[in-house]
């Protein structure tokens, strides 16, 4: 994935909790591909683990976090709701006018 930033708040960040982030987050790219940079923060206070993203996409930034107490679960609930709101960004992209801006995104790649 491109630009994924894993900050660990009272936890250190182990190579298992990095790999499982940057598997889990490879998901999100399957349904909305212009991901432009993603900021994952994982913390624990006392027996809650907490999951937080920031994705930026075109014109746009997706803010969600997830608790529970494991960081493995926290970090499958945190996706879920971030892939929820990809789709829902995703299809806002073609608005009732008919106008695609995929269109648009597609040329700001070519460029």
């Amino acid at each position: 994935m491109k630009h994924l930033n894993i900050t660990g708040r009272h936890v250190e960040i182990t190579e298992a909790i990095k790999n499982f982030v940057e598997k889990k987050f490879q998901k999100l790219e399957r349904h909305f591909d212009h991901i432009t940079q993603t900021h994952v923060i994982l913390s624990v206070n006392k027996d809650i683990h907490l999951a937080e993203a920031r994705i930026h996409v075109p014109d746009h930034e997706i803010v969600a976090q997830q608790e529970s107490t494991d960081m493995y679960a926290a970090i499958d609930l945190l996706i879920d709701k971030l892939d929820r709101q990809l789709l829902k960004q995703k299809n806002k992209i073609k608005n009732h006018h008919g106008v695609d801006k995929r269109a648009i995104y597609q040329q700001d790649e070519e460029e």
